[in-house]
């Protein structure tokens, strides 16, 4: 049906390179990426106007964005599965060849290869072939935002050598280099970056969060107050903090800076929505060029790589192929990472994970012929759940319920009011009180 995978497994499957000027696997050639001089990077800077109504005001703005620049050309056209085959009928499925030995590759095309799922018969036919992998493209552009604005060091993308690209693509001055006395060059600050002050704060206001249990790891441990960095963020955790926190961890900036993060934000949140609904895609189609427009009006060119514009494309894929929780890799890392966890001969690791997932699932049939009483995965109780197994322990299902106390609590006597008010609750939602009810 289609493939779900990272980035880089995607040009690994489809045969487009996800590298270089033309990793967009949808502009393909016609992209508008340069290298960046100093930074030696490929740069997506100033290639959304293009995606805006050609009316828009962006489009004529000479010196918010490149430099003594406008914009009149459209998005590039959306190629169907007739034309990719006409590009990919010529190459070998499978090929050992360096990349060069393909004429114009680079630089007209980026295959490097015919996929194999060409040879299904229906696959020129899908309207989507290859998932773009939201969970990455999420955590690698909340990493590179978060990081600039908090100014973490080797992380940043606003870095020095972003500030000397900054002059040759962008008319702001107030970003220069700017060269000390003693011939060093010194990096003034910017407006979307905080100071060591404010970002202290954001890590005391991350470390005192409490969370409810299961909604997400504790960010606590994450912090490092003294350096003012958020360390060791699992893919889960930036999709939190992304959807739910960023807004109000960034709120300390001015409005013109802080509105559109907070509007990118709120993006991931809508397209990550359990429920979509088509006039609100079409909608947020729209806004994300606009997003990304004021986006690049803020940040230095070295900011925009890849991730930064696959966000485009998110909205027509979820248009085509539905929510995004069927097309994620959150449940194959989790399964890839319980198989990972199993290996005991780090020789053999392929043999390994098939042994362990065989293991779990002969265990798991032979289960249905265990007595009721007996401990297994069939049966195994909520881990809040403090009855286990035992009949003898009698326990309503309410109580039975994901939840967890801090380990700072504090005994509390119920006054007469609130034992009675506990009680109506567990009256008026205990499935065991139904019938006495009826």
């Amino acid at each position: 049906m289609w493939t779900i995978n990272d980035f880089p497994a995607y040009g690994m499957l489809s045969g487009w390179m996800t590298a270089g000027k033309l990793a967009c696997p949808y502009c393909m050639e016609d992209t508008k990426s340069f290298t960046v001089k100093h930074g030696r990077k490929n740069s997506w800077f100033d290639c959304h106007r293009r995606f805006l109504p050609p009316d828009h005001e962006f489009r004529r703005k000479k010196y918010a964005f490149k430099k003594n620049k406008t914009e009149r050309d459209g998005p590039p056209p959306m190629l169907t599965g007739d034309d990719i085959w006409e590009r990919v009928q010529n190459f070998p499925k499978v090929t050992e060849e360096p990349l060069y030995k393909f004429d114009g590759y680079g630089v007209a095309h980026n295959w490097t290869k015919q996929s194999i799922f060409w040879e299904l018969p229906y696959w020129k036919d899908n309207l989507l072939r290859h998932n773009l992998d939201v969970m990455h493209i999420e955590k690698n552009y909340f990493d590179n935002l978060f990081n600039t604005v908090m100014d973490v060091t080797g992380k940043t993308k606003d870095n020095v050598k972003a500030r000397l690209d900054l002059p040759e693509h962008c008319r702001r001055p107030e970003l220069h280099l700017q060269e000390s006395a003693n011939n060093k060059l010194l990096k003034p600050k910017a407006s979307y970056s905080f100071t060591m002050e404010q970002k202290r704060k954001i890590c005391e206001w991350v470390e005192s969060l409490k969370i409810p249990d299961g909604y997400a790891s504790n960010l606590g441990k994450r912090v490092d107050i003294e350096h003012g960095i958020l360390h060791g963020m699992k893919s889960h955790d930036c999709h939190v903090f992304m959807e739910q926190l960023l807004p109000i961890a960034f709120c300390g900036l001015p409005e013109n800076i802080w509105k559109p993060m907070a509007e990118i934000s709120l993006f991931f949140k809508d397209l990550c929505s359990s429920t979509l609904r088509v006039e609100n895609l079409v909608r947020m189609a729209k806004n994300i060029v606009v997003i990304s427009n004021k986006l690049e009006k803020i940040l230095p060119p070295g900011f925009f790589d890849v991730m930064e514009h696959l966000p485009i494309h998110l909205v027509h894929e979820a248009l085509l192929g539905g929510p995004v929780q069927y097309r994620w890799m959150y449940p194959f890392e989790q399964s890839i990472g319980k198989s990972k966890r199993g290996i005991k001969n780090k020789q053999r690791v392929e043999g390994c994970m098939a042994q362990v997932y065989l293991a779990k699932e002969r265990s798991h049939f032979c289960s249905y012929y265990f007595d009721d009483y007996v401990s297994c995965l069939r049966n195994r109780p909520n881990r809040h759940d403090v009855t286990g197994n035992d009949p003898a322990v009698q326990s309503l299902s309410i109580f039975n319920q994901p939840g967890k106390g801090s380990k700072k609590r504090t005994l509390h006597k119920l006054t007469e009011k609130e034992k009675k008010s506990a009680e109506l609750h567990v009256l008026l939602n205990c499935p065991e009180v139904q019938p006495f009810l009826e």
